[in-house]
């Protein structure tokens, strides 16, 4: 073990700015894919709750996107979009729509009808009852789709180092060919620190947004 500590120190000592330029590669990818795909799933999500005939085919289109593996659209997308972030985020983007869409869905769902009634009563016009009542409502929800997301997106952003995009996936995968458990380690940790930092400042978010619950 001290051996192993030894080494993680060393590592740090010798190549922390390699190592920092690969944390900012793989913060920088999961943010754009995060933006994407809230930018895609909540506006399908608001769309499956405004057309609920519709609903089934787009809820199961992007369900079936979902259990092709990351990795096999990573491949394909090489094919047209070549090496670099382009595969990576698309097919990073495959996996994290779903949860954001579904949450959408359900969030919207939830709000109880007599709401939605009294708004209307109040005079408030759809785009109100919509701005004022429903999404807010759902937000929780929404948000807790995001979270998934985020968690999904932080872990599998390691895959991107396959196609030359960088990020932390190249510690794991650099330590997978040459045996090196310390490289290993400092890639695992720092994913899985990562991803817990994530979740933190969503909820940070969600404590914010929605404070008035404490008032």
């Amino acid at each position: 073990m001290r051996e192993l500590w030894a080494d993680i120190i060393l590592y740090f000592q010798s190549n922390m700015d390699v190592y920092l330029i690969m944390l900012q590669r793989h913060v920088s990818i999961s943010l754009r894919v995060l933006v994407i795909s809230i930018l895609i799933g909540c506006p399908m999500g608001i769309l499956c709750a405004m057309c609920k005939k519709q609903r089934k085919w787009i809820v199961g289109s992007f369900q079936l996107l979902r259990i092709i593996p990351s990795l096999a659209v990573l491949v394909l997308s090489i094919r047209f979009l070549g090496i670099g972030m382009g595969p990576a985020i698309t097919a990073l983007t495959f996996l994290a729509v779903p949860p954001i869409l579904m949450n959408t869905v359900a969030g919207l769902d939830e709000v109880p009808f007599f709401m939605l009634e009294t708004a209307k009563g109040m005079g408030m016009t759809p785009l109100q009852v919509w701005l004022k009542v429903r999404l807010p409502l759902a937000f929780p929800l929404m948000l807790a789709g995001v979270k998934t997301a985020m968690v999904e997106i932080v872990a599998s952003t390691t895959i991107a180092a396959l196609v030359g995009a960088g990020g932390l996936g190249q510690i794991i995968f650099q330590g997978l060919s040459v045996r090196r458990t310390d490289l290993l380690v400092i890639g695992g940790i720092s994913v899985a620190a990562l991803s817990l930092t994530a979740v933190f400042l969503l909820d940070l978010l969600d404590r914010f947004l929605q404070r008035y619950k404490r008032l």
